[in-house]
């Protein structure tokens, strides 16, 4: 018989190391995991994931498996957690662990790891007078307790790796479960864990949750507001089974007039408000900031000022005004809180009811001044990095000049066209969305001027709509500042844009405004291009004895102030109009001598403009060679500027080339790009192509099958 383990309590008397043997006795079965949520839903692949994590530990003994779930707050983890943990319970015939950390309840200490050690000890059937004292000692017994044993081991709310480490058994039979608001790089660098972070849930995940808490019919029977509560539930659990409470609660309120209410408050939380703080939004995420420190907590309210969708780390330094070292640590802070997502690298989100939250603690945490001038180094930070940009892009623009930018706002350089592009592409729904919020808080000048800087990004890559908008709203704010200049610029942008999309009577009343204020200002130059986009409008609706006036006029202003880039424009203009009226050698004179010019002052835009213009000359003149060689130069251009509408335009004349010289499959080859090119960009002239695509078919089919081109057997 073995002899009896003296009191831990007794003085004198080292308790830790008897207590470190494990009972020979056979040990109950704990069976700890609380109950699942009724109403789960979604989170498949997740599941999935965490399935296959399963099926390594079925595998050759290795280490123990720990998966470590992660997510902002309200984001499901704890619900994904349990609900996996039943699912696979069986595969675990020795038992399931359950503890709640605590990590980030406001409501008490968190739960230490020798206090979690206790805990499992007893649920193990361990004697308490045979539980050491010490969390080494815990630690060692517990390991070898769970020797040789199948347990799941479920760690809620973990706030670090240290709390976590301790509770780690050594068994390769056991797998590890831990949920955290708080990345756990630790545990993934030295323990091999597999990180699974949460993301918001998707629509029709979203939906299928409020289908299981209201039951399928009352969703089904108001589909437009359940899509609406979703959108305001930014697809975070917890805010959904708020709104689900809510509806359930009032059986005869319909969702309309819920979603109704959350549009009305969507600028806050209120509709996500709860009676008890574990279910009211705001106290759930206040749980998340507490341990963050200054620097980062501030970052975290500027951050609500941003207008989305999401941001660069220079875009960050720029609105707290600090070094880009500095804020990236703290962005790394938020991260690892789940505060906000490294969605791609160097660039961060959060969704729309953290960002609203961090907007409602910018309030009473920090001035209006010193948020407005927050503000303010955001939009110097877009705008001047923007016009840097635009003019990589595009150096033969008229330029603007731009107020200094304020103290604290970060400017990245930018080394060529190629970085530029690619910076106006990833910053693209960002300075839309900051066009938009500069207009709403006043920064007008901003507001006018980054529409400007983002026209010939927007114009080339064919998102009219957006240009349209854009100009719309520097318009406003021009008017707003009574800036005569920023008028005239917008008018004329957003009569490009109404060009683009066919609204002709609409671009015809900006042009003429803008011809208007250039006048008033004595400005040749703006009423010069004003007068090449009256012509391209005339020539859009078949007016072409008036399109080569306007081109000739155009012509006149550039030449009165001896402006060579927009004289061999308004040549490439003429020649071109010549072309419509049949004067196809006339034609080819005035194109020539315009890519002279061009080429002299290294326009390379407008070459690929007359380089065009001089193959469907040629074309004409039924110089077909030398016209493919003209198209060839011009489709070289317009992709390196990225211009992908006259792109389309070029091939289209490519393959009228090579379909006169009987090159029918070279021909389809062609407009079939370019059809493709005018359907990405959603243009009216697709619809013509393609039919002329189909006749091209269609009378091929016909001739293979020997029928005469009316379709008749032969």
């Amino acid at each position: 018989m073995r002899p009896a383990p003296p009191d831990p309590a007794e003085p004198g008397r080292p308790a830790e190391p008897v207590a470190t043997e494990a009972p020979t006795a056979d040990l109950p079965v704990p069976r700890q995991l609380p109950a699942a949520l009724r109403h789960f839903a979604g989170r498949a692949a997740e599941v999935a994931a965490l399935t296959e994590l399963l099926a390594e530990s079925a595998g050759p003994p290795g280490a123990v498996l720990i998966s470590a779930i992660g997510g902002t707050a309200g984001i499901g983890k704890t619900a994904l957690a349990v609900c996996w943990a039943h699912q696979v319970a069986d595969r675990f015939p020795d038992g399931q662990l359950y503890v709640d950390l605590r990590g980030f309840d406001p409501t008490g200490p968190a739960t230490g790891p020798e206090q979690a050690l206790r805990d499992f000890l007893e649920a193990l059937a361990v004697p308490a007078e045979r539980i050491p004292v010490g969390l080494a000692a815990r630690a060692g017994l517990y390991r070898s307790l769970l020797a040789g044993k199948r347990v799941l081991v479920l760690l809620d709310n973990a706030h670090d790796a240290d709390q976590v480490r301790p509770l780690l058994p050594g068994s390769p039979g056991c797998l590890v479960v831990v949920t955290s608001r708080n990345q756990m790089p630790t545990l993934v660098a030295e323990m091999g864990a597999y990180p699974l972070v949460l993301d918001p849930l998707p629509g029709p995940e979203a939906r299928e949750l409020l289908g299981r808490r209201l039951g399928p019919d009352r969703v089904a029977r108001e589909p437009e507001a359940t899509d609406r509560i979703v959108a305001a539930s930014a697809g975070l659990p917890l805010a959904l089974a708020i709104v689900a409470a809510r509806a359930a609660t009032h059986p005869d309120f319909r969702l309309a007039r819920l979603a109704d209410e959350l549009g009305d408050t969507r600028a806050s939380l209120d509709g996500f408000a709860g009676a008890e703080t574990g279910i009211d939004i705001r106290t759930v995420f206040s749980w998340s900031l507490r341990n963050l420190d200054p620097a980062s907590a501030r970052l975290f309210r500027l951050l609500g000022l941003h207008p989305g969708p999401d941001l660069s780390v220079t875009a960050a330094a720029s609105l707290a005004g600090r070094a880009v070292p500095e804020v990236r640590r703290s962005l790394a802070t938020l991260a690892r809180a789940n505060l906000v997502t490294e969605h791609t690298p160097g660039r961060y989100t959060l969704h729309d009811l953290l960002r609203a939250y961090a907007a409602e603690q910018a309030g009473p945490d920090d001035s209006d001044p010193a948020r407005r001038a927050a503000l303010g180094r955001l939009f110097d930070h877009y705008l001047h990095t923007a016009h840097a940009a635009d003019l990589l892009v595009h150096r033969h623009r008229d330029d603007i000049s731009l107020p200094p930018a304020q103290p604290g706002a970060v400017l990245p350089d930018l080394a060529d066209g190629a970085e530029a592009w690619s910076w106006l592409t990833v910053e693209h729904r960002v300075l839309l969305a900051a066009v938009t919020q500069a207009v709403a808080t006043g920064f007008d000048v901003h507001a006018w001027q980054l529409a400007w800087t983002m026209n010939t990004y927007l114009d080339r890559l064919g998102a009219w709509q957006d240009q349209s908008t854009a100009q719309h709203l520097a318009l406003l704010a021009a008017s707003r500042v009574g800036d005569r200049n920023g008028q005239a610029r917008a008018h004329r942008n957003r009569a490009i844009a109404c060009l683009r999309l066919g609204e002709f009577d609409e671009a015809h009343h900006h042009l003429r405004q803008s011809l208007d204020l250039y006048g008033a200002l004595g400005d040749r130059v703006g009423s010069a291009r004003t007068q090449l986009n009256l012509g391209i409008l005339a020539e859009r609706r078949g007016r072409y004895p008036q399109a080569l006036h306007h081109a000739r006029r155009a012509f006149d202003l550039f030449d009165a102030v001896d402006h060579a880039a927009g004289r061999a424009n308004a040549l490439n203009n003429i020649g071109w109009y010549h072309i419509q009226l049949g004067d196809h050698r006339r034609a080819l004179g005035y194109c020539q001598q315009a890519l002279v010019e061009q080429q002299r002052v290294g326009n390379r835009y407008w070459q690929a403009h007359t380089w065009d213009s001089l193959g469907t000359a040629h074309h004409h003149l039924g110089d077909h060679r030398q016209a493919v060689d003209c198209y060839e130069q011009a489709l070289a251009l317009w992709r390196e500027a990225g211009e992908r509408y006259h792109e389309a335009t070029t091939l289209t004349h490519l393959g009228d080339t090579r379909h006169a010289t009987g090159a029918a499959v070279p021909a389809r080859t062609a407009w079939q790009q370019a059809l493709d090119i005018l359907d990405r960009l959603g243009h009216p002239d697709a619809e013509q192509l393609r039919s002329r695509l189909c006749t091209e078919v269609e009378a091929r089919v016909r001739a293979d099958a020997g029928c005469a081109p009316d379709g008749s057997p032969p």
